[in-house]
């Protein structure tokens, strides 16, 4: 490299860290206080979260939690009743302002993939790119479909492809403008489940390798645990808690966000002397008040099952083959409903037999509700 090349390297160098360091320092996104009603039904109400760049932020909750609505809000296809909504640091929805969605410089992928027909695969990546030549499009939307493992799609049309492949010319199009961040409305969730796998994880890794941004929507907390960086869970249009996703698995603020991320058996027990009395045994009370009901939660790996003499006695009801381990269901004196727990398809036990049961006390949460 010569010394002018240098320079210009140099140059460009000490110039981009500056630009790209308060690039990062300004959110994608910023939704704040988010108000949208429908009638007198309130869909959304005082939603508020914010989107760094590069980050993978997923939005879930059950069905009429509001999370598309949020999404659609944030996209420009719908204005709130109140609230604002801000893109690299450029107001683009308050009570003073509304830039329609093609004026946000953002990308969109829904469910329906909302491929044209009468399009090639090509065609269908380039649609978004007017504002460039012919030539210069084309350049773009097959590097697009190259990015995405396709190229070799791009003479065909969306009635020939696989729902797997819709789904990959979709996440094309959406990337080939490269917008500030990418907007995700349930984008797996007409594709059976070994595709669905193969997709989502294909996606995923398209999205860390191009460091893209994006808020997925999804009421699966498995894909949301496996997608995301930090999740925002909504319930009846309100932020029930937000974080980076294993908080939320492991810190759970309630019973409900317990519930959401979690499979597990729920005891009721009573705290006595600062410990949790119940039919498996005393747990920490974690905080709460003698005389006060508790819901006990367990997850299924941190029962342990063995020979009997180990923890509570329990009996076998049912046990059923489901590959690396079996699904056990137990009954234990005292519990109304019977556990189930994973066990080692190596150990001996079954329909019938008395079997020990222990817990793992640092896999128990302990809410004051019964939510």
């Amino acid at each position: 490299m010569n010394q002018a090349a240098r320079m210009l390297v140099g140059s460009a160098e000490t110039t981009a860290s500056p630009l790209a360091d308060r690039r990062n320092a300004v959110p994608a996104l910023v939704l704040d206080r988010i108000r949208q009603t429908y009638g007198h039904v309130e869909a959304v109400d005082e939603v508020s979260f914010s989107l760094a760049h590069g980050e993978i932020l997923a939005l879930v909750g059950h069905s009429g939690s509001g999370k598309s609505t949020v999404l659609r809000v944030a996209a420009g296809l719908e204005r709130p009743d109140s609230g604002r909504v801000v893109i690299d640091n450029r107001e683009v929805c308050s009570d003073r302002r509304f830039v329609p969605a093609e004026h946000r410089g953002v990308g969109l992928m829904f469910q329906d993939y909302a491929l044209f027909p009468h399009m090639s695969v090509l065609a269908n990546v380039r649609f978004g790119l007017g504002k460039y030549g012919r030539a210069e499009a084309d350049r773009i939307a097959r590097e697009a479909l190259d990015t995405i493992g396709i190229a070799g799609l791009a003479d065909e049309y969306p009635y020939a492809l696989s729902g797997g492949e819709q789904q990959r010319v979709a996440l094309a199009r959406a990337l080939a403008p490269a917008p500030s961040f990418l907007l995700m409305d349930e984008p797996f969730s007409n594709l059976d489940r070994r595709t669905r796998d193969l997709v989502r994880d294909e996606t995923i890794a398209t999205l860390r390798r191009t460091q893209a941004t994006a808020v997925l929507v999804t009421h699966d907390p498995d894909e949301a645990m496996r997608f995301a960086d930090r999740v925002v869970l909504l319930r009846a249009g309100r932020v029930v808690q937000a974080g980076p996703v294993e908080e939320l698995y492991r810190r759970p603020g309630s019973l409900f966000v317990a519930r959401f991320f979690s499979e597990f058996d729920e005891i009721e027990g009573t705290v006595e002397g600062g410990r949790v009395r119940s039919a498996l045994g005393d747990f920490p009370a974690l905080g709460h008040g003698d005389g006060v009901r508790v819901t006990i939660c367990i997850r299924p790996h941190a029962i342990r099952l063995g020979r009997t003499g180990i923890g509570v006695t329990a009996r076998v009801l049912s046990r059923r083959f489901l590959g690396e381990s079996d699904l056990v269901h137990v009954a234990v004196d005292g519990l109304a409903r019977p556990l189930h727990a994973r066990l080692a398809p190596e150990i001996a036990a079954g329909e019938g037999d008395a079997i020990g049961l222990d817990i793992a006390r640092e896999e128990v949460m302990v809410f004051a509700e019964a939510d």
